[in-house]
């Protein structure tokens, strides 16, 4: 049976930026609206390594959510500050990983969001063959950490973010070559990368059959699920714009079966 969480960024960055709703109000209403848990966003001022940084803090940040009735599905860090394709030294960013997942191990969370941190246009100061092989090689490091303490890494590929042409996500993957490195696949990112091709750098490269077909190539390599609609446009010009349920222009009726049978380890969307 699938269990439903919801990502609480949502109400601490973008529109909510410059108010945050607060980390109790947000698993208490989710907790009153049914959901079953959260991917909880460590972005200030909601839960974070920083603010949370004893075993005994974060037991109680645990029991907090589990009296609620919810559990974390998976952790999405804040690693945005962070350099990636655009140094040779990767140690500052393998530290605030590496910060992060300890966090994720003490909340018993086995599960854990990463991006290529910089934007497509990054290709416009570091070849793309050279900011490929500095994250293959981080990415690598990475996941053989996540292994070690159990938790799993997802990557969101999405328009926002370096390497969102179809045969980077499937290529990149193959290349770590470490099954504990996964995607996470978004329905309206996988939409905006595999069928419209948006922000992709030089020649466009999109799929005949969308996000369906992107889901089919990765079958076996999809570690975590998002769901929601997409409408084609990009939010802000930046990245997908999450359309609501029914108002976009994807076939969930083909999609959902595609995902169950995927080959993800986990019951949580």
């Amino acid at each position: 049976m699938k269990r439903i969480s919801i990502g609480t960024w949502a109400y601490s960055i973008g529109p909510y930026a410059a108010h945050p709703v607060p980390f109790d109000e947000v698993i208490g209403n989710l907790s009153a609206l049914g959901f079953d848990g959260i991917d909880l966003g460590s972005f200030a001022p909601h839960p974070t390594p920083d603010a949370f940084p004893s075993l005994e803090s974060r037991r109680d940040l645990k029991l907090q959510i589990a009296e609620c009735g919810m559990s974390i599905a998976a952790l999405a860090p804040d690693l945005w500050s962070q350099h990636l394709l655009d140094t040779d030294d990767a140690a500052d960013y393998l530290d605030a990983f590496r910060k992060n997942l300890k966090f994720a191990a003490d909340l018993g969370v086995d599960c854990i969001r990463i991006d290529t941190v910089q934007a497509p246009t990054i290709f416009a100061e570091v070849p793309e063959p050279l900011a490929r092989e500095r994250l293959v090689k981080t990415w690598q490091t990475a996941a053989r950490d996540a292994a070690n303490l159990g938790i799993r890494i997802v990557w969101e590929f999405e328009p926002g973010f370096a390497f969102n042409k179809p045969t980077d996500i499937v290529g990149i993957l193959e290349e770590i070559g470490d099954p504990n490195l996964a995607v996470l696949f978004d329905t309206c990112h996988a939409h905006m990368c595999a069928a419209i091709g948006a922000r992709q750098p030089g020649e466009r490269e999109t799929l005949p059959g969308g996000a369906l077909e992107l889901a089919r190539r990765l079958r076996g390599k999809i570690g975590h699920i998002h769901l929601i609609d997409s409408d084609g446009s990009l939010h802000d010009h930046e990245t997908s714009t999450h359309t609501p349920f029914g108002d976009g222009a994807l076939d969930f009726d083909a999609l959902l079966p595609e995902l169950n049978q995927s080959g993800c380890p986990g019951n949580w969307w």
